[in-house]
């Protein structure tokens, strides 16, 4: 097996395996377990809290899914803890806690969120949960700077970079068009060298992910897949897919 056949070996459960409707949370230890049982690996977001801690949750601020509406990287990990979610009995993990539960069992795909402002706490976090880890694991970020700063704290930790092309969300609005065609293009390749690359589904077929795959060999994985024609896109130029609200099988 090549080293990084394991990343594509099965499809990824974007934010474990969650179904809303019957109250499995995404990011939750129920969504977790979830994708588990179906032999799905997973993938998770973390977020730095007050105290430098991992916690797993997408949202850089509670409201969406839980209880009040502060931001995480304002309250400590114990604070996080506890902060009751609106449809669920389970509570935040730590990325420690997720990494237990998943025990290595199936791969563990992680997004590290960033805000762009050169802070590596969560990064250094990362690294040192995931320190001694035996079970397949890699960590991502759209921001470069943590994927650069892995290959010196943590050279062994498969590494990646989520990219997309045209970067138009209103949350990358802060961004200047050099910076947005720095990241489309992997133009921080030379220093962060990534080995393997999450490209948008729906911004598929494109050059860039195109080169990195056929020219360069990584693999390439896509998220969001939700729909058939995302899927028939995943199958014709992705390697794997990450998925949300269906079974692949």
């Amino acid at each position: 097996m090549a080293p990084l056949d394991w990343l594509t070996a099965r499809p990824i459960a974007h934010r474990g395996l969650h179904d809303a409707a019957a109250g499995i949370i995404e990011n939750s230890a129920s969504a977790f377990s979830a994708a588990i049982a179906g032999n799905y690996g997973i993938e998770c977001d973390v977020q730095v809290s007050a105290d430098g801690e991992a916690m797993v949750h997408h949202d850089d601020a509670l409201g969406r899914l839980t209880e009040g509406d502060a931001r995480l990287a304002t309250l400590s990990a114990a604070a996080l803890k506890v902060a009751p979610f609106k449809a669920t009995a389970d509570r935040m993990l730590t990325l420690g806690e997720l990494r237990d539960l998943v025990g290595g069992r199936v791969p563990l795909v992680i997004e590290l969120k960033s805000r762009f402002d050169g802070d590596l706490r969560l990064t250094r976090r990362v690294t040192d949960v995931l320190a001694g880890y035996r079970g397949p694991v890699a960590a991502m970020s759209f921001d470069p700077a943590p994927i650069a700063a892995m290959r010196t704290l943590a050279p062994q930790l498969t590494r990646g970079i989520v990219a997309e092309r045209h970067y138009a969300h209103h949350e990358w609005d802060g961004m200047t068009s050099a910076t947005k065609r720095n990241l489309a293009w992997f133009l921080h390749a030379p220093k962060s060298r990534p080995q393997f690359v999450a490209y948008s589904v729906k911004d598929l077929p494109a050059a860039a992910p195109r080169l990195a795959q056929h020219l360069f060999g990584l693999p390439l994985l896509t998220w969001t897949v939700r729909s058939e024609a995302d899927r028939d896109a995943a199958a014709r130029y992705a390697d794997q897919m990450i998925f949300e609200g269906f079974r692949p099988d």
